[in-house]
C-alpha cells in the first residue's frame, strides 16, 4: 500500500507565475516529497506541484531585488520557482524545512524534526500529538497570555512553569524531572517554539536542557498566533493596555491611493473579529475613510512598488494583497515598526472571521 505524504509545514507565500513577473498569494503545503500550491487554502485540489527529489534550494535569492525575504527552488530538470515570505524567521523555517525534506529524500529516510524517543528515552507510549491537541485545548488547555519582557511584548505565549504545571495536573507525568523530558520532546519535535532569548538559548543547545522550567522562558504553540511587539518605552505598554480587545495595534502609516497613486498619511487600526484593517483621516474623524478585509490576505515587505516615483517613497514598504486579489501598498516609519505591522496582520489574517 502506497504511504500517505506526510505534512510538514503550511502556509501562505507569495509565488512567482511561470511565464509573467506577476507575483501572487498561494497556500503552501511542504509534503515530504514535494511541494503542493494551491490558490486558496480551502482548495481540494492544489494548482500546482512541485517535486523535490534532485532539487536544490538557493536563500537568499536576489533574482528579484526589490522583493525581500525571497528564495527559489530549482528543480531536478532545472525549473525555477520562486517564493516570498512576509519575514525573516518564517522564509528561514520554509527554507530549513526544505533543505531537510530533500536530504530526508537523497539519503532514504523519512522526514523527522528530531530522533527525539532516542536520545532521551521518550516511552513508545507517549502520543505527542495526541498530548499537543490536549494542551491546545479552548477550555481545559495551557492558556494563550501576553507577557512582557526585556521592553517587548509577547503576544500568545506562555511560561516553561505553565507547561510543566500543567502536565503535572493532568498526570501526563509522576514530577517535574519527567516534565522536563516530555516537554523538551514536544519542543524538539516542533510542537512547541522557543520565543524570547532565555529560551531559545536552550533550546540551541546552550543549557543543560532544550526546555526551560522557568517563569521568564517564554514559549508558544507551532500554529499559534504569536507574534513579538518591540517597545521603546514604558509608556507603550500604558498605550497598549487602553486599546484592549479586539484593537490589536494601530498607528500612522503611508498609503498609497488606488487612483491617482498618490501618498497620504493614514492612522490604521487594526482589529482580529472581524479581521480588518480600518484607516481614517489623522486629523480627526470617527468615521474610517475606508477598510481593508484581512482574512486570506498575504503580507510582505517590498523594497519598491510599481509605478511608484522615486521621491515618493524608498523604504520601509510592504504589501497587503487581500483574498481577491487586491493590492495596498503602504509604509512604516522604521523597518522594526514594518515588521511588527507585518506579523500583527499575518496573525489577524489567520485567526480573524
Amino acid at each position: 500500500m502506497e504511504r500517505e505524504p506526510k505534512r510538514i509545514r503550511e502556509g501562505y507565500l507569495v509565488k512567482k507565475g511561470s511565464m509573467f513577473n506577476t507575483w501572487k498569494p498561494m497556500w503552501v503545503v511542504l509534503l515530504d516529497d514535494g511541494i503542493e500550491f494551491y490558490k486558496k487554502k480551502i482548495d481540494n485540489s492544489p494548482k500546482g506541484m512541485i517535486p523535490l527529489k534532485g532539487s536544490s534550494i538557493n536563500s537568499p535569492c536576489q533574482d528579484f531585488g526589490k522583493r525581500m525575504f525571497v528564495f527559489k527552488l530549482t528543480t531536478a530538470k532545472q525549473q525555477d520557482h520562486f517564493f516570498q515570505a512576509a519575514y525573516l524567521e518564517e522564509r528561514d523555517a520554509w527554507v530549513r524545512d526544505i533543505k531537510k525534506a530533500i536530504q530526508c529524500i537523497e539519503g532514504g529516510q523519512r522526514f523527522a524534526r528530531k530522533s527525539t524517543r532516542k536520545s532521551i528515552r521518550l516511552p513508545e507510549t507517549i502520543n505527542l500529538s495526541a498530548l499537543y491537541l490536549s494542551m491546545k485545548d479552548s477550555d481545559k488547555g495551557i492558556k494563550e497570555l501576553k507577557l512582557e519582557k526585556d521592553k517587548k511584548v509577547f503576544n500568545h505565549c506562555f511560561t516553561g512553569s505553565c507547561v510543566i504545571d500543567w502536565l503535572v495536573s493532568n498526570n501526563a507525568i509522576r514530577n517535574r524531572k519527567e516534565g522536563l523530558m516530555l516537554a523538551s520532546s514536544l519542543l524538539n519535535e516542533g510542537y512547541l517554539q522557543a520565543a524570547g532569548d532565555t529560551s531559545k538559548s536552550a533550546a540551541e543547545g546552550l543549557t543543560d536542557t532544550p526546555f526551560l522550567d522557568l517563569p521568564d522562558a517564554y514559549y508558544y504553540f507551532e500554529d499559534s498566533g504569536f507574534f513579538c511587539e518591540g517597545n521603546s518605552s514604558d509608556d507603550d505598554v500604558v498605550l497598549k493596555e487602553e486599546f484592549r480587545g479586539t484593537v490589536v495595534k494601530q498607528g500612522c502609516l503611508l498609503k498609497q491611493g488606488h487612483r491617482r497613486k498618490n501618498w497620504k498619511v493614514r492612522k490604521f487600526i487594526l482589529r482580529e473579529d472581524p479581521a480588518y484593517l480600518h484607516y481614517y483621516d489623522p486629523a480627526g474623524g470617527e468615521d474610517p475613510l475606508g477598510a481593508i478585509h484581512l482574512r486570506g490576505c498575504v503580507v510582505t515587505a517590498v523594497e519598491d512598488i510599481p509605478d511608484a516615483k522615486k521621491h515618493d517613497v524608498d523604504t520601509n514598504l510592504f504589501e497587503i494583497i487581500t483574498a481577491n486579489e487586491v493590492h495596498y501598498f503602504l509604509q512604516a516609519a522604521t523597518p522594526v515598526e514594518r515588521t511588527e505591522w507585518i506579523k500583527a496582520i499575518q496573525v489577524v489574517s489567520r485567526t480573524g472571521k
